[in-house]
């Protein structure tokens, strides 16, 4: 059973590196959260190397600039690893003709790569970074494109798994909704981001090259989102702090704090053992 922590200092001394969670953890798409800032700057300080791990369709130096203008300072962490960083080698080694399903901002996940952005009629790949507007939409409005897609064989391949976020109060759906919906109509997928193995591989060489060597077993991943940071850390063998008071949080919320039975069960559910949980980094 996962074991309730108050604060994130009482267990940094057995890690080397934090491998943490962005979106729930940090901030929630609109305010920051300082405290888990502040708590990542104090473990840094006491020699921890700090990689966000984010599922995010932009490339690490855009995230660095969202980070800044949503309030996370640069101390909180030492390196990032984004979803579109490392689908950008999917997408080389795909079809060179692209069609960019997500907003323009995205643009740049394709960029430098050698390929062209075409038209969804003359696509050979679909490279998903979101939906064209996140706040209305849903991915059965993409119905007939999708299907256009399957029909000819053409992959999907997808720049941020996550199905939801939230943002401010809001829940959005992601580029993951779109990807698992295209399964269903029977299309190809690739994906690369969590809880997929190619970001594990690349935040563990990151880690390395900022710390030096050290076991996967002297890593901590915290995240909030039990399809992407949960599933993916544990089948990757990291050790595990959930935060109770991400996106699942409904689920054993009582009285408007987490209920640990409840939670407990959920986790039982949902076949997941993180090592550690708290309702919030701190």
């Amino acid at each position: 059973m996962a074991k309730r922590i108050e604060n994130f200092a009482e267990i940094t001394s057995q890690y080397d590196a934090v491998f943490c969670d962005v979106w729930g953890v940090l901030h929630n798409g609109v305010d920051p959260f300082p405290k888990a800032a502040a708590a990542l700057e104090a473990a840094r300080g006491e020699g921890l190397t700090v990689v966000l791990i984010t599922n995010s369709p932009r490339i690490a130096p855009q995230v660095v600039t969202q980070l800044r203008q949503i309030g996370i300072q640069d101390g909180a962490y030492d390196r990032i690893v984004t979803s579109g960083d490392v689908t950008r080698g999917l997408i080389a080694e795909g079809p060179k003709k692209v069609f960019l399903l997500g907003p323009d901002r995205d643009l740049a996940i394709i960029e430098g790569l050698g390929v062209e952005r075409v038209g969804a009629k003359d696509a050979d790949s679909v490279v998903c970074t979101g939906f064209f507007d996140d706040e209305t939409e849903t991915p059965e409005d993409y119905t007939e494109m999708l299907k256009t897609f399957q029909t000819r064989g053409v992959p999907m391949i997808c720049a941020n798994p996550d199905l939801v976020v939230e943002r401010g109060h809001k829940i959005i759906p992601c580029a993951g909704a779109m990807a698992a919906y295209y399964n269903q109509l029977g299309g190809e997928t690739r994906i690369a981001g969590k809880p997929h193995k190619p970001i594990y591989e690349a935040v563990l060489s990151v880690a390395r090259e900022a710390h030096g060597d050290f076991p996967p077993s002297r890593v901590l991943a915290i995240g909030d989102g039990m399809p992407t940071d949960v599933r993916g850390a544990l089948d990757y063998g990291l050790d595990l702090l959930y935060i109770s008071g991400g996106i699942h949080a409904k689920e054993y919320t009582l009285n408007g704090k987490t209920d640990e039975a409840i939670l407990t069960a959920y986790l039982d559910r949902e076949k997941a053992t993180p090592k550690w949980w708290m309702p919030r980094l701190a």
